[in-house]
């Protein structure tokens, strides 16, 4: 899809400090072996004090607008995506953040697409900004606890971080121009993270630590490997070829890859090698000192790169995502101007 007035007008994040992997393999969290297979250098976690998810976005959007020089009253719609829980069992998380951050009268929705929900937030916005101008403001927050997640067991070859990031995206014009935006769909691996466990009652409470490597593995003893790399593969290579082309560009014109925040040997597999890239033109750097951020990993990669100076005026960028279900999405973002909040 190709995408006429869809600016970036400010980004935000919120991260808590960043915890050493030693400090975690002292503890006895993660073994050496599977810690050093990661390449993680560090990871943002959340400690007993910190602020809960919906806060973590609501500090994050604060930052988002106040770079963007407004107060959030152009905004039509918000929409907050996460992957895990949110802090409460029945409430609206979208609201909250909207009552804390731009208090407008527009709909606030949740977006649950998992990891992709990042990416899936922005092909809703880019629907309601082609249809009458404004703002739409993006939001993911999430954190990754006991009893119910294990950050460096419940999906090996991933390390998830707690944090909150914020995108306020615009049709009047930003700092940024989305290009393209392509999201691809296959529902026949929605298997792939529930396989092995039945539908069953409401859970108010974790049924014990999530275990995504069991279900995977039971998913793939039925399906079979073949089937499920070739599927996996084919749905990454088709987004990324849509949004290249809608955006009249080829991979060789990219200058840095925001990608999903896996571990290194899971980022070589799944995104290195498929590209034909090396990591030196991707946001590695940066994700493995924070970790995976549920459905933040574009926007806080794109903030890093903007931030630190590695994109500049007339620089292209792609955000790719992937979430379970699955989906998978690519946009081309190419950069306008160098924002003031860089200084």
């Amino acid at each position: 899809m190709r995408c006429d007035q869809l600016y970036v007008a400010g980004l935000g994040t919120w991260l808590p400090p960043a915890e050493p992997v030693a400090e975690a393999v002292a503890r006895g969290d993660v073994d050496e072996a599977a810690a050093r297979r990661s390449g993680m250098r560090s990871v943002t976690v959340c400690q007993d004090d910190a602020p809960a998810p919906a806060e973590m976005a609501v500090r994050a959007a604060g930052l988002a607008l106040r770079r963007a020089g407004t107060d959030g009253s152009d905004v039509r719609m918000l929409l907050h995506a996460s992957l895990y829980d949110q802090g409460n069992a029945l409430w609206g998380t979208a609201s909250y953040v909207q009552r804390r951050s731009v208090r407008a009268g527009c709909p606030a929705l949740e977006v649950r697409q998992v990891s992709n929900g990042g990416m899936a937030a922005l092909l809703l916005a880019s629907a309601v900004l082609a249809q009458g101008g404004g703002e739409v403001l993006l939001t993911t927050a999430d954190r990754f606890c006991p009893p119910g997640f294990d950050r460096w067991r419940s999906d090996p070859g991933t390390v998830y971080a707690d944090g909150g990031t914020a995108m306020l995206l615009s049709a009047g014009g930003g700092f940024a121009r989305v290009r393209s935006l392509a999201v691809v769909s296959d529902p026949e691996l929605e298997g792939m993270h529930r396989e092995g466990d039945p539908f069953g009652e409401a859970r108010t409470a974790p049924a014990g630590v999530l275990d995504l490597e069991a279900h995977k593995k039971r998913y793939v003893a039925r399906a079979g490997m073949s089937f499920s790399v070739a599927r996996v593969t084919a749905g990454q290579r088709d987004a990324v070829k849509e949004a290249l082309a809608d955006a009249g560009v080829e991979a060789a014109d990219i200058s840095r890859w925001v990608l999903p925040h896996f571990g290194r040997r899971r980022l070589e597999t799944n995104c290195l090698r498929p590209l034909g890239i090396g990591a030196d033109r991707t946001t590695w750097e940066f994700s493995s000192r924070v970790g995976h951020l549920g459905a933040g990993d574009q926007t806080a990669g794109l903030e890093h790169l903007v931030r630190s100076g590695a994109l500049g005026p007339g620089g292209l960028c792609v955000l790719m995502g992937v979430g379970a279900g699955f989906t998978w999405s690519c946009a081309v973002v190419e950069i306008l101007r160098v924002p003031g909040w860089t200084a």
